[in-house]
């Protein structure tokens, strides 16, 4: 499988971060998958990508030519695909990808997990998407989201569109096991049906 891998670019976080991503990296590669992710050589995608480099997997780096300067890619990529955009980067990041897998990560990230799981409530693709909850770094994620679904304002079946992780190999075998159906979760909850 071609796993996206979203997360944070950043050189300043807790050393617990990084070793967790490496370890997913590291996993995917070693049960066979390749890993697309944003090209970088820093915080917790770099960190994924030196795991999987480490046990021979492949990666596709992707990303806008402007950040094509030295010390900002990870120049260890199988593939690096460049783009015009931040927003075509994610598009062929989304399109190329079976699978997507959320590190800890800022706005950047925040805004790559729920553009996908937007395209998959309305139907666009059934892809696994699953969080990576290092430290419990989205605990105050799902407890909006969990609200959100009290207030009304997303379905429990929009909420059921990914899974949450504190362990890499339980996260592995979910992406590797996971049999999605495209499902328009939108229309329930704005059409009154499925």
């Amino acid at each position: 499988m071609k796993i996206c891998v979203f997360g944070a670019s950043s050189r300043d976080l807790k050393q617990e971060y990084y070793d967790e991503a490496y370890e997913l990296g590291a996993i995917l590669a070693q049960r066979g998958h390749t890993i697309v992710f944003g090209g970088g050589t820093s915080g917790l995608m770099g960190a994924a990508a030196r795991g999987a480099k480490s046990r021979g997997g492949r990666l596709i780096g992707v990303a806008p030519k402007f950040f094509d300067e030295p010390g900002v890619l990870y120049v260890d990529c199988d593939e690096m695909l460049f783009t015009e955009t931040m927003s075509e980067r994610k598009k062929a990041m989304e399109d190329m990808s079976d699978a997507f897998v959320i590190l800890p990560g800022g706005i950047g990230t925040f805004e790559e997990f729920f553009e996908a799981l937007t395209l998959k409530q309305l139907g666009r693709h059934a892809k696994a998407m699953a969080v990576l909850n290092t430290l419990g770094y989205y605990d105050a994620m799902e407890a909006m989201l969990e609200r959100a679904v009290s207030e009304e304002f997303l379905t429990p079946d929009g909420r059921a569109l990914y899974a949450v992780f504190t362990d890499p190999a339980a996260l592995a075998g979910y992406v590797e096991t996971y049999r999605g159906e495209i499902k328009e979760v939108w229309k329930e909850k704005i059409l009154g049906r499925e």
